[in-house]
């Protein structure tokens, strides 16, 4: 009898191990996707193809339609109507709040600070995390959260330069706001990621962010000219609504139902190092000792704080 219970107890612990394993294949491939968006989207941004809020409006729009028909052929799952007013406060942190202020932030101050800015959220999430999810802050975790944001701000600020561009203040904010934002959207969401399937939740978060996006980014969108687009921009634009919006959103919600969002915001250091190997791999970068140094933090840090935690339990 104890044998066989032995044998069950293993089997389960079997399987939650490969269900985490999952979670964490899924973030990766999402802090790649991120750490090719930052060139890949720089191509439409700062040649002037499209505006900030009109590609987010973009980005809502097509997200939501990529989103409602995936829903539509492969769930068809609805959502009860009480939960209707919490998916639409998602919507504006996780869609609106979040990409409105960091696209605009970024065009105020440097991309160095705005980077930098970004290593708060995982700190952000595990203390959103606490007090709405009651989850339980933990020595460990907190160190594995900084040395991991060590590794990313050394790798942030190694790569600075004089012609990163100026600062400011309010842009420094509204990248800040834009952290916090999609702190809390991480947390709220999860109950229900838990209730729903993620794909169902998504697009109704999308339905809701493309609605406050309209008023901010409708009079940019109707200025774009797609006749000056070049083969190369169509595909930039392409990158960021398949991989960065859809493929990004979805992923990280199907990780959000198999672990805490203190770990899927863990990845977020991630995304300097997978940024930096792009360059290095297109020659535009040098590998450096502090490079390898950083991406040893990193990975310490991510596995104190995302991986530790799991063998614990």
């Amino acid at each position: 009898m104890n044998h066989r219970f032995k044998l069950h107890l293993e089997q389960i612990l079997l399987k939650v191990e490969r269900t985490v394993l999952k979670a964490h294949i899924f973030l990766l491939i999402v802090a790649l996707i991120y750490g090719a968006n930052y060139s890949i989207a720089k191509l439409v941004l700062n040649d002037g193809y499209i505006a900030p809020n009109g590609f987010i409006l973009i980005r809502a729009g097509l997200g939501f339609v990529l989103f409602f028909l995936f829903h539509h052929f492969f769930i068809q799952e609805r959502v009860e109507r009480k939960d209707i007013p919490l998916i639409a406060v998602c919507g504006l942190f996780g869609v609106a709040i979040n990409q409105l202020c960091f696209f605009n932030g970024l065009k105020l101050t440097s991309s160095v600070h705005a980077s930098l800015i970004m290593l708060t959220a995982p700190m952000l999430v595990l203390i959103a995390s606490s007090i709405l999810l009651k989850e339980k802050i933990t020595l460990i975790r907190i160190m594995g959260l900084i040395i991991g944001a060590s590794g990313a701000a050394l790798l942030i600020l190694n790569r600075a330069s004089s012609s990163a561009g100026e600062a400011s203040i309010g842009g420094d904010l509204l990248i800040l706001v834009n952290a916090s934002s999609y702190a809390i959207y991480l947390v709220i969401v999860k109950r229900l990621m838990k209730k729903y399937n993620p794909l169902t939740i998504v697009k109704w978060v999308f339905f809701f962010g493309f609605l406050y996006v309209i008023p901010f980014g409708y009079k940019e969108f109707i200025q774009i000219q797609v006749q000056t687009f070049t083969a190369q921009i169509w595909l930039a634009v392409a990158f960021v609504i398949i991989g960065t919006t859809f493929l990004a959103y979805l992923l990280n919600a199907k990780a959000l139902t198999l672990v805490n969002p203190t770990v899927v915001s863990a990845y977020i250091y991630l995304q300097p190092l997978v940024a930096t190997m792009i360059a290095i791999l297109f020659s535009a970068y040098r590998l450096e000792g502090t490079t390898i140094l950083s991406a040893i933090l990193i990975s310490i840090g991510l596995y104190l704080s995302a991986f530790f935690n799991y063998q614990k339990k």
